[in-house]
């Protein structure tokens, strides 16, 4: 399986200024294998080191941070002598040895020469917890695959050329078969491991099977990892998140969790929520301005999955509904497809929007993203149906530079309106680009 990633490992391999890298995500997303395949396709051998399973070096750098004594315990371990300019040192589970995350402070600062890179599926919550300097580390944000990954992997590399040509004729000839592709995506998602079973098998129901399997192994993390007086918060946070959905309006409501619910009590649940990597916490804005983050509302925020076929799972969302037409992209309200929109962002522009609603709520834009000093509005519509009241009033009132719709209509373009197909949101990049 090919992933975008590579190519942000390949340039920081490649960089004058390299530091260690950590890359950071959920649990099976795929960072061993990407950690692992990457030294193999850019680099003579590789050192890996998993300290959950080599419980040897779990008290390696409790000692002191002598790095040429770290490098000989790793040799002794992997039987792989470490060379600078040809060997990938990879920190697998890096938050399970005490003092692993500040080493990598002194493989910058004392052995730059020294390709280290590492990763944790509690890496998240273990960076909140540890002190170390800021500007001596890189990181890379790894997420679910997109769309487009998941075209290349099961084999659709002419449609897959198409979309990034932006041939909008002819995608509009083939537009039904994209939806039909679309479609297998929001229910199959993008966690590697079930898109591999997905290609193997091309059976929903053991795709289904198997994101139960995965929704099950976060609850067991849920149980081992989080303070014990926070866990059964942590679930009923976790819980709700279909329901908080599947509202229309789809700011977070503490209530739905358990009724007379207030912030002060869930917060610490939330927060490990997200620093695990399992849910996106999405900010409202006032008004659009810079620097963005001076005018986010931290008491209203709207909170997405990691996944689309984990939402469809942990929903309960019966592979039947991929019979109907296009029924599924309405489900929860339009609430997949504002998760597929919001994964899409996230994992092709590596940016983290925000949204917009006027202080009586009754006017709302699904996503603000900010490109090359411009901002821009999103409305995300989940069939055909076009009509964007909120989106023109917000054109209306802060005149940007382009407002944006993504659904299930063809591309074109109008003096104050770009109406992007949902399969080819990831062009909106260059389109916004060339304006």
């Amino acid at each position: 399986m090919e992933r975008v990633v590579l190519e942000e490992l390949l340039q920081w391999k490649q960089g004058i200024s390299r530091k260690p890298l950590l890359l950071r995500g959920a649990r099976q997303v795929g960072k061993t294998w990407i950690m692992k395949e990457f030294g193999r396709k850019y680099y003579d051998q590789v050192l890996y080191i998993n300290f959950e399973r080599d419980k040897l070096l779990q008290d390696l750098f409790k000692t002191d941070f002598n790095i040429q004594r770290i490098l000989s315990a790793l040799q002794i371990q992997s039987g792989i002598v470490p060379q600078a300019d040809n060997t990938l040192i990879i920190f697998d589970e890096i938050q399970e040895a005490e003092g692993a995350l500040t080493s990598l402070k002194y493989f910058q600062e004392e052995a730059p020469e020294y390709h280290v890179m590492g990763a944790g599926s509690l890496l998240g919550i273990a960076l909140n917890n540890t002190s170390f300097p800021v500007g001596k580390i890189q990181f890379v944000e790894m997420h679910p695959m997109n769309f487009y990954e998941f075209l290349e992997s099961i084999g659709e590399i002419g449609i897959l050329n198409l979309l990034k040509v932006k041939d909008w004729q002819l995608i509009q000839t083939f537009h039904e078969r994209i939806i039909e592709l679309l479609k297998q995506y929001y229910f199959v998602g993008g966690m590697p491991e079930v898109v591999k079973n997905y290609i193997d098998q091309r059976n929903y129901i053991e795709v289904r099977k198997l994101q139960f399997d995965i929704l099950s192994a976060y609850e067991l993390d849920f149980a081992k990892h989080a303070p014990q007086q926070i866990i059964p918060k942590i679930r009923m946070v976790w819980k709700s998140l279909p329901s908080q959905l599947a509202r229309e309006n789809k700011k977070f409501v503490y209530g739905l969790v358990k009724s007379g619910a207030r912030a002060r009590e869930y917060e610490d649940a939330l927060n490990w929520l997200v620093d695990y990597g399992l849910i996106h916490r999405i900010y409202r804005i006032s008004k659009p301005g810079f620097p963005v983050r001076s005018y986010e509302d931290l008491k209203a925020f709207k909170l997405y999955a990691l996944d689309t076929g984990l939402l469809g799972a942990l929903s309960g969302l019966d592979a039947q509904v991929l019979l109907h037409k296009n029924k599924l992209f309405t489900e929860f309200k339009g609430a997949l497809t504002e998760q597929f929109v919001l994964q899409q962002l996230m994992s092709e522009m590596g940016i983290h929007p925000n949204y917009w609603s006027n202080d009586t709520s009754n006017s709302e834009v699904d996503f603000i993203i900010e490109h090359q000093q411009n901002l821009f509005p999103i409305e995300v519509k989940a069939d055909e149906n076009l009509q964007s009241k909120s989106l023109k009033s917000y054109h209306q009132q802060f005149d940007p530079k382009m407002s944006i719709r993504t659904s299930l209509s063809y591309f074109r373009k109008e003096d104050w309106l770009i109406n992007i197909p949902l399969y080819a949101i990831r062009e909106i990049r260059s389109i916004i680009s060339e304006l």
